[in-house]
């Protein structure tokens, strides 16, 4: 462990960072960001803005040696290994969860998407870095096994991680909801957490996953925020028959929500830092007729008894869908969830599917937290873009990512921690600003 740790922050670097949900958890947990790879120009503009330009209180400290641009893994590995090879030893933390599409129930789940493979990556930037800590999260579906011919070398790809990482770490790994953590959203989801056995405090990993469930009310109530928030606490504040709607500002010929004022604690904390309307609520237009077909299924989901879960039967029989996979949400309970299509969610009272700000809000994104790039894609773009619903979805909540950062922290930095703990009022608050309701 270098000599400087014990006064200044920890380091992490984020693989597969996504538009950067789990950096910003972790830098909101104290933890200084180095760098982040991210191959879709979309995303990385999306957590360039946010976590890159100097306009927030969270920003990357970047090596100079690695250039600030998307980065598809492998080609980082190849073309600027030296300048990895340089950062061995200066990183705390490699946190990161591998494309999940191959994995997914609610995708094909494909034991031969090229995408699996890339945790091989993953590991092999860990062999290159030698970080303390390792956090690697996915789908439930990371973890099952794969049905098919003896032949192939992985049946289980979180066995196979599991495997390649259990040499040098000690390792736990559980499913958890980020709904048991403040998120109003269920999300199940595989986390795995490593200390290295010659690591800080000795390499253990101390029952992680029970430090975390045990402090997670402590925080919340420390941060004003409820334990248990529903999709209305999230985004009741959005709806455009409280609002009105005003004409988008990045999307000519859309219409966005205007926006008034916040009306739960929830909402609260998340625009603080944040003035005016926030970003990213440009409305689908929808035709007539589909928005009556829409209150038609919101108006059943009531009656049925089945918001919150797929409609009915006969609900999909009367309107004639195929798609089985739509929900109406629940104002009094957290959101199934979020997916990458946005067709997949209906709102529980306005005949309409959710923004983006909305399904950001539902996966405990600040209101400042803008993102970038196309709101949707289709066709065969699918596989090589990633639009801002996608980002949204694919995310790490940043309230739980924040969660396990602190419990990080006290496994292997309880010196730093205790620092954090004697900082001015004015630094915390800086630090906390996105969460904290004073």
């Amino acid at each position: 462990m270098r000599q400087e740790t014990a006064v200044a922050r920890p380091t992490f670097a984020d693989a597969y960072a996504g538009c950067g949900g789990l950096s910003l958890g972790l830098m909101r947990a104290g933890w200084k960001g180095l760098f982040a790879i991210e191959r879709d120009p979309f995303a990385f503009t999306t957590l360039s803005t946010n976590l890159l330009s100097g306009k927030h209180p969270f920003q990357y400290d970047w090596p100079d040696g690695i250039e600030k641009r998307a980065w598809e893994i492998n080609d980082l590995l190849s073309q600027r290994r030296a300048a990895l090879a340089d950062l061995r030893g200066q990183i705390d933390l490699l946190a990161g969860g591998p494309p999940c599409q191959g994995f997914s129930d609610a995708g094909r789940r494909r034991r031969d998407d090229p995408r699996n493979r890339l945790f091989e990556a993953y590991l092999e930037l860990v062999d290159i870095l030698d970080p303390h800590f390792v956090l690697v999260e996915n789908v439930r579906g990371f973890t099952a096994d794969f049905s098919g011919s003896k032949r192939e070398k992985i049946t289980n790809f979180a066995g196979a991680l599991r495997q390649g990482l259990s040499a040098k770490y000690n390792l736990e790994w559980s499913i958890i909801r980020a709904c048991d953590f403040g998120v109003p959203q269920v999300r199940p989801r595989f986390f795995m957490v490593g200390a290295k056995k010659t690591g800080p405090g000795g390499g253990g990993i101390g029952a992680f996953f029970d430090q975390l469930r045990s402090q997670a009310s402590a925080f919340l109530y420390e941060r004003r925020l409820p334990q248990w928030p529903t999709a209305r606490d999230a985004i009741s504040d959005l709806e455009t028959r409280r609002n009105g709607t005003v004409l988008s500002s990045d999307t000519a010929g859309f219409e966005a929500i205007a926006y008034k004022a916040p009306l739960t604690p929830y909402q609260k904390a998340m625009r603080a830092g944040h003035e005016g309307a926030p970003p990213d609520t440009r409305l689908a237009r929808h035709q007539p007729e589909i928005r009556d077909r829409f209150a038609a299924i919101i108006k059943a989901g009531h009656e049925e008894g089945r918001l919150g879960t797929t409609v009915s039967p006969e609900t999909r029989e009367e309107f004639g869908l195929k798609k089985t996979a739509i929900r109406v949400l629940d104002p009094l309970s957290y959101a199934p969830t979020i997916t990458s299509l946005p067709d997949d969610l209906l709102h529980y009272v306005e005949p309409r599917t959710l923004t983006v700000r909305e399904t950001a809000r539902l996966q405990t994104f600040p209101d400042w937290f803008a993102f970038k790039g196309n709101y949707t894609t289709g066709g065969h773009r699918r596989r090589k873009e990633v639009p801002r619903f996608t980002q949204v979805a694919n995310a790490v909540p940043p309230l739980l990512a924040e969660q396990l950062g602190l419990v990080l922290l006290r496994l292997g930095f309880s010196r730093h921690l205790a620092q954090l703990n004697v900082d001015s009022v004015a630094q915390r608050d800086q630090r906390r600003l996105v969460f904290l309701q004073r």
